[in-house]
């Protein structure tokens, strides 16, 4: 995949506006951690501010990785054939319809983002199967309604049949006053018995919190404020949901498909899956 730096670079004139890359975004600064390309030197500064208060977030991002494949796996192997997974952020390999469509390769999948540049590339990537169909929409999970209004429109899900909810490193970035458990419950209130939601979000549960400070202060002047809940708290999205084992854990321990690294169960970011009864 061509970088956008190698066709733009700010304050040139064919840079669009609502990519804004003089902010720093999260989904740019994530892209760096993996060691992509798509995302601009304001995005890699931020990200190597990041990186000096908590050189973890680089391996942190890369487990999160490693769990959304595993539990995209699990969940289609349970017989989930259609996704909706918001804030996707920037693809890389390993996306949910890779994911999904390599258990069933009729699995269809929605992608949800509001980032312009997250939206060009997803749209670039969405091949798909022979049989299983993908798709991208542009739409904020701030407004679960208009979200569910868009994908419904999209005519690929079947909202009467259980979804594959895919929250994965996007809650963290949402604040308690802009109403995140809110946003979670309406999205779950729609979905039909069966359906399974995947979550990670990161956490400070672990780190001192000078250095959380740090780093919460570099996304303060980003694009997306990062708020780091507690277990208890990233738990509290899977209330009236059947949490699957091992419940919520270090995004390593989440049924790991080796014996995980020493550490492993104070990686700042939890994972869980749940189902609806």
């Amino acid at each position: 995949m061509v970088g956008y730096d190698s066709m733009w670079e700010p304050g040139e004139p064919g840079v669009p506006a609502d990519l804004r890359p003089e902010i720093p975004h999260p989904a740019r600064m994530y892209d760096y951690y993996l060691g992509g390309k798509d995302n601009f030197p304001s995005d890699r500064a931020a990200a190597e501010r990041a990186l000096a208060a908590n050189p973890e977030f680089r391996s942190t991002a890369r487990a999160n990785r490693a769990f959304l494949t595993r539990a995209v796996r699990s969940v289609a192997a349970a017989g989930i054939d259609q996704f909706l997974d918001i804030g996707t952020g920037i693809p890389t390999a390993g996306n949910t319809h890779q994911i999904a469509q390599a258990v069933d390769p009729g699995a269809r999948v929605v992608y949800v983002d509001n980032d312009p540049i997250v939206l060009a590339h997803a749209r670039a990537l969405m091949g798909g199967t022979a049989v299983g169909r993908t798709t991208v929409i542009q739409a904020d999970l701030r407004e679960p309604e208009k979200l569910l209004d868009a994908a419904e429109a999209e005519k690929l899900l079947d909202f009467d049949r259980p979804v594959g909810l895919v929250l994965a490193a996007v809650l963290h970035f949402v604040p308690d006053h802009q109403r995140p458990y809110d946003a979670v419950r309406t999205l779950l209130d729609v979905l039909a018995p069966g359906s399974h939601l995947v979550l990670s979000h990161g956490t400070a549960d672990f780190i001192p919190a000078a250095v959380r400070d740090r780093v919460t202060g570099v996304y303060d002047r980003a694009t997306a404020p990062l708020v780091g809940r507690t277990r208890e708290e990233v738990g509290a999205f899977l209330d009236g949901l059947e949490v699957l084992d091992p419940g919520v854990v270090t995004v390593p321990l989440w049924r790991p498909e080796g014996t995980p690294e020493a550490g492993a169960d104070r990686v700042s970011m939890y994972g869980a899956v749940a189902r609806k009864a």
